[in-house]
């Protein structure tokens, strides 16, 4: 069984719960959205095959337990759910980021999920699918990429629709070049929501990175 990976990599984690750990990324070729800010574009299409046991070496050979899958859109390959049950399988804590659009039933329910629902200034908030909220275990996450005040009441009331939901965290993400972590920090606060305030970490360990983790 193959999968069209786009990278394996070790860095540090610069989102989730988990910001500042060290991380193997696993990044997938391909995605079903095409977000305004995407700062992976490089994942979109193309990919290379590599078999599920290729890439389970490529990242125990790290100096890490941890490991993220992630894209582009990890869930549109079928063979995704099984990389992360083998993984778990051999001791790994395993992420998976994901774009809220495709069901997440055939994950291991071991596999922490992080929901990244798409705000207006994406060009992609139509696309959420709300039954991807029954699938989610109290330790999985969401996250808002949040451009501006818009996103931002628009994150707010996705809350409010969905306050019965129970998982670890939600994560409000703001894209740099168009909204501080400051003002968003002033709305949060102004509002008294609980969420955290999560500016992309590793652009502050390399601000000149050019595609995110």
């Amino acid at each position: 069984m193959s999968l069209k990976i786009c990278e394996i990599f070790y860095s540090i984690q610069g989102e989730s719960t988990r910001a500042g750990c060290p991380c193997v990324f696993i990044r997938l070729a391909g995605c079903n959205l095409r977000c305004s800010y995407c700062d992976t574009q490089y994942a979109l299409t193309g990919g290379e095959e590599r078999f599920v046991d290729d890439i389970i070496a490529a990242a125990c050979a790290y100096p890490c337990r941890l490991v993220e899958i992630t894209g582009g859109e990890p869930l549109i390959q079928e063979q995704t759910p099984q990389l992360a049950a083998e993984l778990l399988n051999r001791g790994f804590t395993v992420l998976l980021e994901t774009n809220g659009t495709v069901a997440l039933d055939a994950l291991d329910r071991r596999c922490v999920k992080i929901v990244d629902v798409k705000c207006p200034a994406s060009g992609e908030a139509h696309s959420f699918n709300p039954a991807v909220l029954q699938s989610l275990s109290p330790h999985d996450e969401l996250k808002f990429v949040l451009s501006d005040r818009n996103d931002y009441d628009f994150a707010r009331d996705f809350l409010n629709r969905f306050s019965s939901i129970s998982i670890a965290a939600v994560h409000f993400s703001p894209v740099m070049t168009n909204l501080s972590a400051s003002e968003l920090a002033s709305w949060i606060l102004a509002d008294g929501l609980d969420v955290r305030c999560t500016p992309q970490l590793h652009r502050y360990i390399w601000p000149d990175i050019g595609c995110g983790v």
